[in-house]
């Protein structure tokens, strides 16, 4: 029961608690980001490169297409065809770009806000005040 106790112990700490609010928050906050690179922003960066590319739809077929299956990257993968998906690449890097930049903001904002409210410096002790001042005198 020793060991039963102990888990419990840990899986109710602050720190166990929040790496999992950390978690669930980061998912949802990760669908928002996809939704954000796929709906807005990959929608204005294939409009200013001419055209209405969709970066996902970007690959190099490796393999040979039997005949009958179309040259939609859904198609190829799901038969299995070898494809260098080089536009979901692309589209998964700007999605960790703007998550890493959104989360270095949070990180500013919330150590701002520590700074701002972290207890001010105990005033120094009138021992060391006069240490320090008989220091300086000699110093002099």
């Amino acid at each position: 029961m020793g060991v039963l106790k102990e888990f419990r112990d840990f899986a109710v700490k602050g720190n166990v608690i929040d790496l999992a609010v950390g978690v669930i928050i980061g998912g949802a906050f990760g669908k928002i980001v996809d939704s954000l690179v796929n709906d807005i922003v990959m929608p204005v960066i294939s409009t200013l490169f001419g055209g209405h590319i969709d970066f996902t739809n970007l690959f190099i077929v490796l393999g040979n297409i039997p005949q009958g299956v179309p040259r939609t990257f859904d198609a190829l993968k799901k038969a299995g065809i070898p494809i260098f998906a080089y536009g979901n690449f692309i589209t998964i890097s700007i999605n960790f770009i703007i998550l890493a930049f959104a989360i270095f903001q949070m990180i500013k904002v919330v150590n701002k806000i520590r700074i701002i409210d972290a207890p001010p410096a105990p005033p120094t002790p009138e021992d060391v005040v006069l240490l320090r001042e008989i220091r300086d005198s000699l110093k002099k």
